[in-house]
């Protein structure tokens, strides 16, 4: 892309590094990514929506270009301080009111975010997105064999183990990209070996683990069904789970409207957990229409 900048920005203590791209005086789109990703995994999107929009792809704290300010494993790193990282970010870049496009760690991150300032977004678009009414689902015996990574990643030997040799991550890393990707399996391989040397930049692999140790409490309440009612959130928000999605299955969208006020939710056929890059036209074309609808230029 051509019209791409890097900048490092200074927000709640730490330095963020920040992707952005398309026309600063148009509306503003936060791009907000899972793991394990980075700034890059948006890259198609923004390819195709930096005509008609500005957007802002920061890396969450421990992952990609931003700061590593926990060298070991650590439950700082939890959703509220990613939500403070970003909303100070949005302080900083002086954007009052921007929309979000998300998935994944940064859909759960954005709700908090959503519930501590809902006047600062002027709408939501999750795709894929963890939230507490999945409960006990999650840990189902069927569903075990998904999900023993956010268990294994809270280890103290984890990102050892993992970054042993170029050759061990890269097998960690594209086992989940190509099997979660479950629309199109070879969504990431010609950025695989970019995705490898992002995560063997130092500290980024426990980075990243980190936020399963944060979020491990949470987890663990939800899968007990004792995670306390929290009020739904208000801000306008699009939900499109992809069908194939083996990780966070389409069918545990049916308690969303417990939990958003003013919701748009339904399947995304023919794509698993990363819409925005195994059918980035069709990811496109699903954020213009919402925001077009709800927030209009």
């Amino acid at each position: 892309m051509t019209g791409i900048r890097h900048e490092t920005i200074e927000a709640n203590g730490i330095r963020l590094h920040v992707a952005r791209c398309g026309d600063p005086a148009a509306r503003t789109l936060v791009l907000l990514h899972g793991w394990p990703e980075f700034w890059l995994t948006w890259e198609p999107l923004m390819q195709r929506l930096e005509g008609r929009f500005q957007l802002v792809a920061p890396d969450l704290r421990g992952f990609g270009d931003s700061d590593k300010p926990d060298p070991g494993p650590t439950d700082h790193a939890n959703a509220a301080l990613h939500a403070a990282d970003l909303l100070s970010l949005l302080d900083v870049l002086r954007l009052p009111r921007v929309g979000v496009v998300t998935h994944d760690v940064g859909a759960v991150v954005m709700q908090t975010a959503a519930r501590q300032a809902p006047e600062r977004f002027a709408g939501l678009v999750l795709f894929d997105c963890p939230y507490p009414g999945m409960g006990t689902r999650f840990a189902a015996p069927d569903h075990l064999k998904e999900i023993w990574y956010q268990f294994f990643h809270q280890l103290p030997i984890a990102a050892e183990v993992v970054g042993a040799s170029r050759d061990a991550a890269r097998a960690y890393f594209g086992h989940f990209l190509r099997h979660w990707s479950a629309g199109n399996p070879h969504a990431f391989d010609e950025v695989l070996e970019a995705w490898v040397d992002s995560f063997l930049k130092p500290g980024n692999l426990q980075g990243g683990f980190n936020w399963y140790i944060g979020a491990n409490a949470g987890r663990i309440a939800m899968l007990k069904g004792e995670l306390p009612e929290l009020p739904r959130i208000t801000v306008p928000t699009c939900v499109r789970w992809g069908a194939l999605d083996p990780i966070l299955k389409a069918e545990w969208r049916d308690r969303l409207d417990a939990h958003f006020a003013d919701l748009d939710a339904a399947a995304f056929d023919g794509v698993g957990h990363f819409p925005h890059r195994e059918d980035p036209d069709r990811t496109a074309a699903e954020v213009v229409a919402f925001f077009d609808r709800r927030w209009p230029a």
